[in-house]
């Protein structure tokens, strides 16, 4: 599975942008999708899930929580992160992530995903 994460930028705090992440080469609608990120000097955080199975199910970070949506559309083989209210400390590198057999309790977790994607910049100004 190769993903291709786009929609990244530069915008002020308050603004929107909505990333996309692009996947070929599996069966893109049995893939949990995962959006993580990492800011300069820190760890790689999780941001969002969807799932594959359970109606399509999604987590937040508490960070991100009513200011970001998750979306997949799978005609597309596409994900999406549309971001609102677009703070500062959202600056980082957004990875998309895939993988095939996440659990349940696995869905934050960055090693539990086998796929990703090179990261798209995201930079809030103040």
């Amino acid at each position: 599975v190769q993903l291709q994460a786009s929609g990244g930028g530069l915008v002020q705090a308050g603004g929107s942008l909505r990333l996309s992440c692009a996947a070929s080469g599996g069966t893109f609608r049995r893939l949990s999708m995962g959006w993580f990120r990492q800011a300069p000097g820190k760890e790689r955080d999780f941001v969002a899930v969807i799932r594959w199975w359970s109606g399509g199910s999604t987590y937040y970070a508490d960070s991100v929580k009513g200011r970001f949506t998750i979306s997949r559309d799978n005609a597309k083989n596409t994900v999406y992160l549309q971001m609102n209210n677009l703070e500062p400390e959202d600056t980082a590198v957004y990875y998309c992530a895939a993988d095939a057999s996440l659990d349940f309790s696995d869905y934050s977790l960055a090693h539990k995903f086998e796929y990703w994607g090179q990261g798209t910049l995201v930079t809030v100004s103040s």
